[in-house]
């Protein structure tokens, strides 16, 4: 196995050789460079042959030395709206974190759902889960579960529910995220990547509409699977219910008010910034208004609810990467790039039904993304697969949305994704157990994603 080094020497070789296959083949300067550019990206991205902050400085470098973009448009990423409204949502969910609210609220729901069986244990972490990782990073939501859930197992003495529980825990958090704008990094990706193709915002309220119907639907298939040889009646004992602080309740009112504000923003009959003539107001507007409101409410603690040493805890690399994902799809379209991919795939779409290309979309999606970052894969994907859709003139949607949702159903191996990596390190799983629960879901994932995807589009 090549090491770190090998890797950080086998971009550029990589990088030079393709700009030198492609220039010899008749494209321009401008395509060649963005092609070499972002295999040295991904390269390093996929290998982490440098931290993947540092290389996500490279498309705002090597774009405008390369003539493929100017600085002021290779810059204009990191000041994306897309960015500020992923940067809104981490610091509300931090906020909720600091005070505790999303532990609240996990154990809340366990105690509603009624955890009196094996299998209705497994339903009460995957609904909490998937509730929580809506809104929380799917890690945060895992870490949180995962020890409630090791607690529980100790109480019961049923070998054939750790398997399920744990791995049902892990593969929630990334379903969860599937419904909201801001649940996953390959749904910002999407909507960035959408605004700059199309020109106009794809709303929070139209990811929910078809992000939540998905979620709805694999949820239970995921929990039919994993539980269909768990049985019997389970008694645990959980967390000791206490009264909620006011803090928790201040969080809590901040946090609904800002999904209400995302939820209505445009619609229906034009929303609330319709009715205040407010059209310059954006979701990223909204996020950062809640933001700043986490530091404006008041906290018992002192201060406010979210203070800067909590809130400059937030993953600023994942922004970074965002930055360069964004930057990447304005040189795939600038330097003409997409456009001629586009054209050579456009053929092999075109000549197919519809379902079948959305079906292999969601196929290879997924199974690639068990070897490298989901983040990472819809960066690189959807570009392409927007310029290709504009080349047989169907809506971008109809294939950027499918890959974004399997960019997040990757489910076979440890490394595929946080929450993964969380249950195998339990030491309660192996990776054959992840491997052979992983690749039936896959697959059936694949086939549910992109029929539900042909329904509602």
């Amino acid at each position: 196995m090549l090491n770190l080094r090998s890797h950080l020497l086998l971009g550029p070789i990589m990088a030079l050789s393709l700009y030198t296959i492609l220039l010899s083949n008749g494209l321009n300067h401008s395509a060649c460079a963005t092609a070499a550019i972002t295999l040295l990206t991904a390269w390093w991205w996929a290998t982490e042959a440098l931290p993947i902050p540092a290389t996500s400085l490279l498309p705002f470098t090597l774009f405008p030395l390369m003539g493929v973009l100017d600085h002021k448009t290779a810059a204009s990423g990191l000041g994306s709206h897309i960015i500020m409204l992923m940067l809104g949502g981490f610091m509300m969910a931090k906020a909720l974190e600091r005070t505790g609210a999303h532990q609240r609220f996990a154990v809340l729901i366990l105690r509603r759902v009624g955890p009196n069986s094996a299998k209705r244990l497994v339903a009460a972490f995957m609904l909490s889960g998937a509730l929580l990782s809506m809104w929380v990073s799917n890690t945060a939501t895992c870490l949180m579960l995962m020890p409630i859930a090791l607690a529980c197992l100790k109480q019961v003495n049923q070998p054939k529910l750790t398997a399920p529980l744990i791995i049902a825990i892990a593969y929630t958090c990334s379903i969860g995220g599937i419904a909201t704008l801001v649940g996953t990094p390959p749904n910002v990706i999407f909507a960035g990547v959408f605004v700059e193709v199309i020109g106009r915002e794809f709303g929070f309220l139209d990811w929910m509409k078809i992000g939540v119907p998905v979620v709805l639907v694999l949820l239970p298939v995921t929990w039919l699977w994993l539980t269909r040889n768990v049985s019997g009646e389970c008694s645990v004992t959980l967390p000791n219910a206490t009264p909620w602080s006011n803090d928790e309740k201040r969080v809590v009112w901040v946090f609904a008010l800002i999904v209400f504000l995302w939820i209505f923003r445009s619609q229906p009959f034009g929303g609330w910034t319709g009715l205040l003539d407010a059209s310059g107001i954006g979701d990223s507007t909204v996020a950062l208004l809640g933001a700043a409101l986490m530091f404006v409410v008041r906290s018992e603690r002192g201060g406010g609810l979210l203070d800067w040493p909590t809130a400059r805890s937030i993953p600023w690399s994942i922004l970074l990467m965002f930055g360069a994902g964004i930057t990447i799809a304005k040189a795939f379209f600038e330097s003409g790039l997409a456009d001629l991919i586009g054209a050579q795939m456009s053929g092999v779409v075109g000549a197919l039904p519809i379902y079948v290309v959305m079906l292999m979309i969601c196929l290879g999606i997924t199974f690639f993304t068990e070897i490298n970052s989901n983040l990472a894969t819809t960066t690189l994907v959807l570009p392409i697969l927007a310029a290709t859709a504009a080349s047989t003139g169907m809506a971008p949607e109809l294939l950027m949305i499918p890959a974004t949702i399997s960019a997040s159903c990757a489910f076979m191996l440890p490394v595929a994704t946080a929450p993964n990596a969380i249950a195998y390190a339990t030491e309660q799983i192996s990776v054959r157990q992840m491997l052979r629960e992983g690749l039936v879901l896959n697959i059936l994932f694949a086939f549910i994603i992109s029929a539900l995807c042909y329904v509602i589009l």
